[in-house]
């Protein structure tokens, strides 16, 4: 990989992640906190803008990052929907992402603050890979109703990143590669790609298998009586699909690794929850292996929850006859960001234009 020197912002909930790589070796990172004392004082996702720039600036500061960097990339936000690459961070895109085109979340933070700290420096600004990536075919967005439409809204970063991988490690190009891919996180995205396209998708915060903190797919008559019981507000009730749904609302914990720790000292309910994860999980994979017609060179798993053995073992037991599996552990977000950023700067990619 070229040694292109490419500061990488990825901002979550309560803490901004910082990295400087030269190609794909790490110089220096941190995750700055913020208190929530610090992010109560501001009514919108936009309003933090000053203060995680601030930290930021420190960082960069600390670790003299600005000597010789070439581009600044942050973490791409709910955008309008568009064909996955590295994207040059320009003035339609800045609106679009303080506006929250499709909703108000902190990674909308991330090409603003890398378009505020490259501009300055004359250098460019990339997101990569955004979650509104869309590569939909036309049947895969018909949902059952004209009222409804099946969206795009995914993992697509790390879903891409480890697909790339995964072709590298079979020896197939990428452009000819065809895996079902799963990002297992706090929010669950199962796709089939074909030559590093999305071409379906569970939106992981409406559909597909339940996750750590989303109920994923349920079933719609009772969801709908439940809506209109009364017994909550319509804002209580997306608490309950996306943040309180899903493992935490049958075992009380999001950490994987404590339930399955439940589950080990005999608990019947734990064990019996964590294997519905896995197996709805397998059944997703299985659906999207049809979309590729069953040719699938791999199912690839990664992000946190590919850490646990037990649910890595238990999805391979029920696909293994898809396709070998190969487990990618953890997420690695900052890396994928610097590396889309290379491709471009290295003329491997043509940048695309928001």
């Amino acid at each position: 990989m070229h040694k292109f020197k490419v500061l990488v912002i990825n901002p979550g909930s309560t803490s901004t992640k910082v990295a400087c790589y030269i190609g794909n070796a790490l110089e220096a990172e941190e995750n700055l906190t913020h208190s929530a004392d610090s992010l109560a004082a501001y009514a919108e996702i936009m309003d933090q803008f000053p203060l995680r720039l601030d930290a930021v600036m420190s960082f960069m500061g600390n670790n003299e990052v600005a000597a010789g960097l070439d581009a600044v990339v942050g973490r791409g936000g709910l955008l309008r929907p568009s064909e996955g690459g590295t994207y040059a961070v320009n003035e339609a895109m800045v609106a679009d992402l303080r506006q929250g085109l499709q909703g108000q979340h902190a990674s909308n933070l991330g090409g603003l603050l890398a378009k505020a700290i490259a501009d300055p420096l004359g250098l460019p600004s990339f997101i990569v890979d955004p979650v509104a990536v869309d590569e939909f075919e036309p049947v895969a967005r018909i949902a059952g109703h004209p009222l409804l439409e099946r969206k795009s809204l995914s993992h697509a970063l790390s879903m891409k990143a480890v697909a790339r991988r995964a072709a590298n490690e079979l020896n197939i190009a990428y452009a000819d590669s065809r895996f079902v891919v799963a990002h297992l996180g706090g929010g669950i995205s199962v796709g089939p790609m074909v030559g590093g396209r999305v071409i379906d998708v569970n939106n992981a915060n409406e559909m597909g298998p339940f996750s750590p903190e989303r109920t994923g797919g349920l079933p719609s008559g009772d969801l709908a009586a439940l809506c209109f019981s009364g017994q909550y507000t319509a804002k209580e009730m997306k608490r309950q699909l996306n943040g309180q749904g899903g493992m935490v609302a049958y075992l009380g914990t999001t950490d994987a690794r404590e339930a399955y720790r439940l589950a080990e000292t005999g608990d019947a309910k734990a064990e019996l929850v964590m294997h519905a994860m896995a197996y709805q999980i397998a059944k997703e994979i299985g659906a999207m292996a049809t979309v590729l017609k069953g040719r699938v060179d791999a199912v690839v798993l990664t992000g946190g929850l590919a850490h646990a053995d037990r649910m890595c073992n238990t999805i391979a037991g029920y696909v293994g006859f898809i396709a070998p599996m190969i487990v990618y552990r953890g997420e690695d977000e900052m890396l994928a960001l610097a590396e889309g950023a290379c491709r471009v700067l290295a003329s491997e990619e043509e940048v695309r234009e928001y």
